[in-house]
């Protein structure tokens, strides 16, 4: 899943929170140059992972808040505003059943996909108790497979049926693939397959994880996060927490390759967690989140590149936590997750904007 740093400590949201107050009116910051009419979509628990459908009027999101009975990520489906003001309206369109993650809107309009975890429990499976295992790690659920329903919730086909987990799934633009990160082989690679789930390929197969994976917006290269361990101590770890379905996100880099996996370049050597990229509406820069600039791994920004790797451009300066950007379709409109403004709390809000160049 392509999860949220979440766990970080209250002192450094509250560091951030206080640097906010000045500027609360403009859900923005100064040196926030790309950002325009900035609107703040939801209020209060973790909402993350809101994507444009084709249309780019509306959104798919996933959502936790304990205080409204959502004790672990559904799948919800809105309307972007069209004014300054307009309410942001959603609805559940999940199961209600077990944890969501990796929605995105299907090409006709009038479905979407999602992985879930209902097919075990209708319960939130368990969370890794970090003061055990003493290390910030993911959970890998092999309950995860992938769904395709329509706008009111109704699961129409099962894409994915193989043991292990299946999520993390993206569609071309093109409208004949799907992009998705799967163990079946035993680790963490990079799959396509046609859209009705037939025609399934492995397109990564270096050791490490492989996942986050999104489309050009001609659909002809991809780019994901990866982590690459090589010495025998860090391939150790990987191996051990794998089997036990956990992965530790603390060390990944920013991919890119041809659709098909093919001539890959590492486009970020920066350290630390490079994460949550996507391709630029231009095809050319990559966009993405990391904390490469702080010793203590915190906060987040967002960043963007070239796909060669040269012009490095920090975009967001918020003091707590910065993640998931896309793009409309259209290029106009720019939405991302946030903890600005979120009262020193660790509520993440989905806040959209229009892009200048």
């Amino acid at each position: 899943m392509r999860f949220l740093f979440l766990s970080l400590s209250l002192a450094s949201l509250l560091a951030g929170y206080a640097a906010k107050a000045q500027n609360k009116e403009a859900l923005g910051y100064p040196d926030e140059k790309h950002f325009k009419n900035i609107q703040q979509l939801t209020n209060g628990g973790d909402n993350a992972e809101a994507y444009f459908g084709f249309d780019n009027e509306h959104i798919v999101f996933q959502r936790t808040n304990p205080k409204e009975g959502i004790q672990c990520d559904r799948i919800f489906y809105g309307s972007i505003p069209k004014k300054a003001g307009e309410k942001f309206n959603y609805k559940l369109v999940s199961t209600g059943k077990g944890r969501t993650t990796c929605s995105y809107l299907m090409p006709d309009k009038k479905h979407f996909l999602y992985a879930s975890t209902h097919l075990a429990a209708d319960t939130c499976p368990p969370v890794p108790d970090r003061n055990i295992l003493k290390k910030y790690v993911w959970p890998i659920y092999d309950s995860y497979d992938i769904f395709v329903a329509d706008l009111n919730g109704k699961i129409t086909k099962q894409l994915t049926k193989e043991p292990g987990y299946d999520a993390e799934a993206t569609v071309s633009p093109k409208g004949d693939k799907i992009l998705f990160t799967s163990t079946r082989n035993g680790d963490l690679d990079l799959y396509t397959m046609n859209m009705d789930g037939s025609n399934v390929q492995q397109i990564t197969h270096e050791l490490g994880y492989d996942g986050g994976a999104w489309f050009s917006p001609d659909g002809t290269k991809i780019v994901w996060r990866a982590s690459r361990p090589t010495s025998e101590q860090d391939v150790k770890e990987y191996k051990d927490l794998l089997k036990q379905g956990l992965v530790m996100p603390t060390n990944m880099e920013v991919f890119v390759a041809d659709a098909d996996g093919k001539n890959v370049i590492q486009v970020t050597h920066l350290g630390k967690a490079n994460w949550a990229p996507n391709f630029m509406p231009d095809g050319k820069r990559i966009i993405f989140a990391s904390n490469h600039e702080y010793a203590r791994g915190f906060p987040f920004n967002l960043y963007t590149i070239n796909i060669d790797g040269t012009g490095l451009e920090k975009i967001s300066h918020d003091g707590g936590f910065d993640a998931f950007p896309m793009f409309s379709p259209d290029g106009k409109k720019f939405i991302f997750s946030s903890n600005r403004y979120n009262g020193g709390t660790h509520d993440t809000n989905l806040f959209i904007c229009d892009w200048v160049e």
